[in-house]
């Protein structure tokens, strides 16, 4: 008979499956009831597994929405490589705005918003939320450089890129169309310096 070791570490699989539609279940509920109005017992319903299994594998709550925040975060918006800074701010901005207009996007960022108050587990989760956003971008802007074009630093692409964007899906305030999008990364290559020659 399998064990439990044995299962988890075989790729795919049960597991994947559980964490999946356990991934999926909190990613719904924050969609319907926001963040800190259900509870494990409801998640475990709703993703077809035993409660046991969720404090087994995530010990809390908070440590489950943080995988849920972070995985969904390490698994969209892909790192560009066009060849400049310029194509890669472009398309990674399209990435991202395809990526928080999808069906999980605005659950995912209402999900990291919340976590701030959920006292100092969910303020990890926060961080680690943004510490893997902030690499993300890091590893672009380090290959900018090694490419010998002079690229604005990791919060200047929040400022003017992300944020904007953020703002606009958790308050309604306007669609992510091409062209907004494409302005806000118009408003961000001034701050950039010319490629070195």
């Amino acid at each position: 008979m399998e064990t439990d070791r044995e299962r988890t570490r075989r790729p795919g699989g049960r597991s994947a499956r559980v964490r999946a539609a356990v991934h999926q279940a909190v990613t719904d509920l924050v969609a319907e009831r926001g963040y800190g109005n259900f509870t494990v017992g409801e998640v475990a319903n709703r993703a077809g597994v035993a409660d046991t299994s969720i404090y087994r594998r995530w010990g809390t709550l908070e440590a489950l929405t943080m995988d849920v925040a972070i995985t969904w975060l390490t698994a969209t918006s892909p790192i560009p490589d066009t060849g400049s800074l310029e194509g890669d701010l472009r398309a990674y901005a399209a990435n991202v705005a395809r990526d928080v207009t999808g069906p999980d996007g605005p659950a995912v960022l209402r999900l990291v918003i919340a976590l701030s108050t959920a006292g100092q587990d969910g303020m990890r989760a926060r961080d680690a939320f943004l510490a893997e956003r902030s690499s993300q971008l890091q590893t672009m802007l380090d290959r900018a450089r090694a490419r010998g074009e002079q690229p604005p630093d990791v919060l200047e692409v929040l400022d003017h890129i992300l944020a904007p964007m953020y703002i606009r899906i958790l308050f309604g305030a306007g669609p992510l169309t091409h062209d907004y999008v494409d302005t806000l990364v118009d408003r961000l290559l001034p701050l950039t310096g010319p490629a070195e020659g």
